[in-house]
């Protein structure tokens, strides 16, 4: 297994750098998968028990000036590596005037994504620092635990709003409950909901739009149904929201929330050369 990579352009360092920084804010620990032309970050806790997922990818063709990997064999020619990302983000914060960063598999006293990072220097000189980030390389036996999450057929998919605007309102809620409903319908109305003994808030957003999923055969039929009045709802444990909300820094072009009634909550974040997918299991 080989891989080394390097980074020159400073958008496409920075850009990297807060995709990074999102992924550390959403993840202790996380997989990185190395492929030909992509790399993902997954996050697979088994939502069945309540925990997130997550499945990001970037083109690798629009982040690296050079990127060279060999996988564990030809016809598996894929690399997978569980690492915490916040030590990813923290070695590229010192990156950011950087000349260029190159990143690669070493073997030191453990597996290491070794990170060096040249600065400007006033000398002739140019100063190199190293980080060495501590991976485990996963075998190939349990790869079929990171395939990307399958998206349920959804009763409800609406745009969302401005996601700094969401998440002002969810810290507000944060406060009165541990658990929001988020409820939509096909008229891209969207509500956000909290109930207890003592107070009951609601948040309306309206005239979202709903996006043009092309709809093969039967798959969203349910959805096509559908009366576009009636809502769908989700009760979701209100602080891993919060956490997807706070951690955003891709600046997406388009945020979509799929809703399958009182059984998951997906959001897909499109940038043009990443996208997103988070999952927060609905509660009873």
């Amino acid at each position: 297994m080989r891989f080394r990579a390097k980074i020159v352009d400073v958008s496409c360092l920075s850009h990297f750098s807060r995709i990074v920084n999102t992924i550390s804010r959403l993840a202790k620990t996380c997989t990185l998968r190395l492929a030909d032309d992509k790399l993902y970050f997954i996050l697979s806790d088994k939502v069945a028990n309540g925990g997130v997922s997550m499945w990001c990818e970037l083109q690798q063709g629009n982040f690296f000036d050079e990127f060279q990997m060999e996988g564990v064999s030809a016809e598996h020619n894929d690399i997978y590596l569980e690492f915490m990302p916040e030590n990813l983000s923290r070695a590229l914060k010192t990156a950011q005037n950087a000349k260029t960063v190159k990143i690669k598999l070493t073997k030191k006293h453990c597996p290491c994504l070794t990170l060096a990072v040249e600065l400007p220097s006033l000398s002739a000189s140019s100063r190199i620092v190293t980080h060495d980030i501590p991976v485990a390389v996963i075998p190939r036996k349990l790869w079929s635990d990171f395939r990307e999450p399958s998206v349920p057929d959804f009763d409800v998919s609406v745009y969302l709003p401005a996601l700094k605007t969401m998440k002002s309102v969810v810290e507000r809620m944060k406060n009165l409950s541990n658990y929001v409903i988020i409820e939509a319908n096909r008229n891209g109305e969207m509500n956000l909901k909290i109930e207890t003994d003592l107070v009951s808030v609601t948040t309306h957003f309206k005239e979202l739009g709903s996006p043009p999923w092309v709809f093969d055969d039967a798959t969203q039929s349910s959805s096509q149904d559908r009366d576009p009045e009636t809502m769908a709802e989700a009760r979701v444990d209100i602080r891993k929201l919060q956490q997807f909300l706070a951690g955003q820094q891709v600046n997406p072009t388009k945020a979509i929330c799929n809703i399958v009634s009182k059984r998951i909550v997906h959001f897909l974040l499109l940038h043009e050369d990443v996208s997103l997918q988070y999952f927060i299991p609905a509660l009873a």
